[in-house]
């Protein structure tokens, strides 16, 4: 059989210069090394590991370095508190799901009941962590020896080694049976950086589908920019942004779930939007004085339409995702705005208007529209104590510049 989720075979952390240093950075010096390099600003790099190497190995110098930068790099997805006490690896750091997104699927499943979960393709441990947080016991399975020893640093150092098994193994070879249900994250990146055949991910889309078709209850982590078609009648499909920022896709399948269903969830709030089904196309017409750009879940979920329909507004265009209507609408899954001009796409017009109006802050939003906002901004010399938002679209096919305000 295919190794599919493959990388390296196991070998002992001896034959292994990877594992090597990393178990040097579990050591009481290692340790100490990471405390003191919690803070470390990178460009000093040099001169620190100069004067580091006065006293510790070199290896081991080099290999605390760059542990402490994917520690920094980690913040964003995991906060201060914790990524400070995790370890990584730099495909783990970039791969990982952020912490709230991990602890809500967690939540999803905590709340059916769900008690045990076997956690395919686990990284360096973010989803098992989430879901031992949530109470859940966790079989995490990565075939890559230093990925799954990093995985288990890591549930320790947060406390949670009594509910995370970590197992180095291909998770081909899993008996997913015992669990409550099952989770799978393919790699999506390659050699060659991102990979967008579905059917290339390791496992490819097909043998983590299979797999999770045979579970009471499943998961399966995507990008969130896989074509629709390409999702089975059998899962719901949740897509999931935080902070505005589209981060992932997620298939469900089992008890609990809804077969062909659509959904948005907006973190940190938790809104959520769903539909059965995509609705027929929304009607297009004439920008009205209310502007609203749908939350880029909602745009992936393909749920615009109920937006337009809940609003009873309209497109501005056939194939741009901005709503518009006659009378304020408020909504959680999208950011609304007052519109105060309508002009024909003109770089001229647009900086006599803004110098007119001593606009010197500049908010540029474009669909449609191959012009760079940097570019915009830098040729509008802008000037003045008022701001306003420029919209570079398209108005029934014609390029637009809408210019308003923010609502609230």
């Amino acid at each position: 059989m295919d190794r599919v989720n493959a990388t390296t075979p196991s070998a002992s952390s001896a034959d292994d210069p990877a594992r090597a240093a990393f178990a040097a950075l579990r050591t009481p010096e290692g340790e100490q090394l990471l405390a003191e390099l919690r803070d470390h600003d990178p460009a000093d790099e040099l001169a620190t590991a100069t004067r580091l190497r006065r006293a510790h190995p070199a290896e081991l110098v080099s290999a605390a370095l760059g542990q402490a930068r994917l520690r920094q790099r980690a913040v964003a997805k995991f906060g201060a508190e914790d990524a400070y006490r995790m370890y990584f690896t730099p495909n783990g750091v970039e791969q990982a799901t952020r912490t709230s997104v991990a602890a809500h699927r967690a939540a999803r499943f905590a709340g059916l009941g769900v008690r045990s979960v076997a956690d395919l393709c686990c990284g360096i441990g973010g989803d098992a962590i989430a879901l031992a947080r949530a109470g859940i016991s966790v079989l995490a399975v990565d075939r890559d020896p230093l990925t799954a020893e990093v995985a288990r640093a890591n549930a320790q150092a947060l406390g949670l080694g009594e509910l995370i098994e970590v197992r180095c193994a291909d998770v081909t070879e899993i008996d997913t049976a015992p669990y409550d249900a099952v989770f799978v994250d393919p790699a999506r990146r390659g050699g060659r950086g991102r990979i967008f055949d579905p059917e290339a991910y390791s496992p490819p889309l097909s043998w983590a589908t299979a797999a999770a078709l045979k579970a009471p209850r499943a998961a399966l982590k995507i990008a969130p920019g896989i074509p629709h078609e390409a999702i089975g009648p059998e899962a719901e499909a949740e897509w999931i942004s935080d902070g505005g920022d589209v981060k992932e896709a997620v298939l469900w399948y089992g008890e609990g779930f809804a077969p062909g269903a659509f959904r948005a969830t907006l973190l940190p709030s938790g809104a959520t939007l769903s539909a059965p089904a995509p609705l027929p196309a929304p009607p297009v017409g004439p920008v009205g004085r209310y502007l609203y750009e749908p939350d880029g879940a909602v745009i992936r979920a393909h749920l615009v339409a109920d937006l337009v329909e809940r609003c009873g507004g309209r497109l501005v265009d056939e194939t741009i995702a901005y709503i518009t209507s006659d009378e304020p609408y408020s909504s959680p899954y999208v950011a609304g705005y007052e519109i105060t001009d309508e002009l024909p796409f003109s770089m001229k017009r647009l900086k006599a208007l803004l110098r007119e109006r001593q606009i010197g802050v500049l908010t540029v939003k474009k669909r449609g529209s191959a012009v760079e906002p940097e570019e915009l901004r830098r040729r509008m010399k802008l000037s003045g104590p008022g701001s306003a938002t420029v919209f570079l679209t398209r108005v029934a096919g014609a390029p637009t510049m809408l210019i308003g305000h923010p609502l609230g």
